[in-house]
């Protein structure tokens, strides 16, 4: 199996033992695979991902879902209908608001379904209000899909989606999803090294942007970081001085864990991965905080996802102010989380890096679980 799945992949796995043991770890039950592993199973056998990895036929649920809805479009008399766009919009935000706590792999392909079902919907007869509507959730979910692709660095197919949604939301004049394609941009860029390239991106992404939409703000937030990744310390702190002026009088929305629905919780946290990148001590003190709150019982519970970020954050900023031995152990236990995604490799990467670099013990347990883990690493230099 372990050579099968090194001849289905794409990138060279780790040493044949260590796939090995991982591979006694998925068939004892003791971890799922990530999500690498489980494209690399799927491939192998030639089964979708449900049939391979969930006791509940999770196709089976969304169908469910959907035929919920289409049982309720063919009641009212029309091809589409209020109740039909209305019950589609709330499908589309329980999905953003899963994105937190979902698996990019498996929240894809419930997407997926969604964006068929928009489709067939699109062919039927309609009003121009009701078109408008389908598109606008059409280009929600585009945009959702191509999050997704780039948490697992499926970037041509994310390329894809975001040219979709913006289409789409050119043609429903709807600039919020418009920003919001730019401001997803933004954030791959940044997540490729291309800084400059990223904050251009998000400045664009503003000029668009509804001013009262969180897609503004998300936006300045992604400049923020941008500045911060090229060592602008004046920029990096106007951007969290707009955020803040911004965020302060907002109220809490009825749903925090909405992606594209920005709440005043998310403000902290943004300053304390903006921080960590600029290398400011303060980040310790606001990632202590976010970490913290996130791991709470309060604001909807504990968050593990987002925790498990939060650690990156804070491991980075306590590298700063010279503590690596506690910035290890705690990239080690976001890596033992295993709810890291793809597109946020690269920052365990960048904290390994600085803890090598102060010659800490522990260094070479954290690059060995590193390459169990994700592979090979290719160490990058802290930046500073």
């Amino acid at each position: 199996m372990a050579a099968e799945l090194a001849a289905a992949s794409e990138r060279e796995l780790p040493e044949r033992e260590s796939v090995i043991r991982r591979i006694r770890d998925h068939e004892g039950g003791k971890h799922r695979p990530d999500d690498e592993y489980t494209e690399l199973y799927c491939r192998v056998y030639g089964l979708s991902e449900y049939a391979l990895f969930n006791d509940v036929d999770e196709d089976a649920t969304d169908d469910d879902e959907i035929n919920a809805i289409e049982l309720a479009r063919r009641a009212a008399a029309s091809d589409v209908g209020r109740e039909t766009t209305d019950r589609l919009e709330l499908a589309v935000d329980d999905l953003a608001s899963d994105y937190p706590r979902t698996p990019p792999g498996q929240l894809l392909g419930r997407v997926r379904r969604h964006l068929e079902y928009v489709g067939r919907l699109l062919d039927g007869k309609k009003t121009l209000a009701e078109y408008r509507r389908l598109l606008v959730a059409g280009g929600w979910l585009s945009l959702l899909g191509a999050t997704c692709h780039i948490d697992l660095r499926q970037f041509p197919a994310a390329a894809a989606r975001l040219r979709t949604a913006a289409q789409l939301a050119s043609h429903a004049e709807h600039p919020e999803i418009r920003a919001w394609c730019l401001e997803t941009e933004a954030w791959q860029a940044l997540t490729e090294g291309e800084y400059h390239h990223a904050m251009v991106l998000a400045q664009g992404a503003q000029d668009v942007a509804p001013r009262d939409s969180s897609a503004f703000i998300q936006a300045t937030g992604q400049e923020g970081r941008a500045w911060a990744r090229m060592g602008k310390g004046p920029e990096t702190r106007a951007a969290l001085t707009r955020i803040q002026q911004m965020v302060s009088p907002m109220p809490m929305p009825d749903r925090p864990e909405h992606h594209f629905k920005y709440d005043p919780a998310k403000s902290e946290a943004y300053t304390a991965t903006t921080l960590s990148w600029l290398g400011d001590p303060a980040a310790v003190h606001y990632a202590r905080q976010v970490l913290a709150r996130l791991e709470s019982e309060e604001d909807g519970g504990p968050r593990p996802r987002r925790a498990a970020s939060a650690r990156l954050d804070l491991a980075l900023a306590l590298l700063a102010t010279d503590e690596p031995g506690e910035a290890g152990h705690l990239v080690l236990q976001a890596m033992e989380t295993r709810l890291l995604v793809p597109s946020n490799y690269w920052r365990a990467k960048e904290v390994i890096a600085g803890v090598e670099r102060r010659s800490v013990a522990e260094a070479g347990d954290l690059r060995e679980v590193y390459r169990e883990l994700y592979g090979a690493p290719q160490l990058p230099q802290l930046h500073t």
